[in-house]
């Protein structure tokens, strides 16, 4: 919590359901139903911002589960290739704070901020995480050569997004062309980008 906040909560008198957020809702890990959601999830929201504060906000996807907890302090993700500017990772090169927002649309509706440090990890340089062998191999089994590199987050937040406000959507089976360069597939110029300039 950053002292903004607690100077508004102050300003605006909310301190009392602040301090029955935070004693309540909030830990400085992720704990084992937090684990188990984010084992479920196909997406998270990515925000990071390099060292003059300048903010950007991501989208990754994966397999359910590509997200993984390896203890109640540490998770870690997949980089898959991408368009190449490396924007989120450029970033956490420079600041390393981050956070995340998971938000299940379909199932239980509701939402998981995490909010830690963040450094990237060559795939050869895992095992210096701990991770034993046979972890290892499922995990670039699971992950079919698709991860170039990995983001490995040190927990220091976790707290529920309550679901009043999520909208409860339907899930459309499809097949992903992971990694694809088909612009078709990719949203070609959606926004018209390349007429304009």
């Amino acid at each position: 919590m950053s002292q903004g906040e607690r100077k508004l909560q102050s300003q605006f008198g909310t301190e009392r359901r602040a301090a029955a957020f935070y004693r309540n809702q909030m830990l400085d890990h992720v704990n084992t139903d937090m684990a188990d959601f984010i084992s479920e999830q196909e997406m998270v929201f990515v925000a990071t911002s390099d060292s003059g504060g300048n903010c950007d906000n991501t989208f990754r996807a994966g397999d359910p589960g590509f997200v993984r907890a390896l203890d109640a302090y540490t998770l870690l993700y997949p980089e898959y290739r991408g368009n190449g500017v490396m924007a989120s990772l450029g970033n956490i090169s420079e600041n390393p704070h981050i956070g995340l927002m998971f938000i299940d649309f379909y199932t239980h509706h509701i939402g998981l901020h995490v909010n830690g440090t963040a450094e990237i990890v060559e795939n050869e340089a895992l095992s210096s995480l701990g991770i034993d062998d046979d972890t290892l191999l499922r995990m670039h089994q699971e992950e079919n050569g698709r991860a170039e590199r990995w983001v490995v987050i040190r927990v220091d937040e976790a707290y529920i997004h309550c679901s009043k406000h999520i909208p409860h959507l339907v899930k459309k089976s499809e097949t992903v062309d992971w990694g694809t360069d088909d612009e078709k597939k990719k949203g070609g110029d959606f926004f018209n980008v390349k007429r304009r300039k």
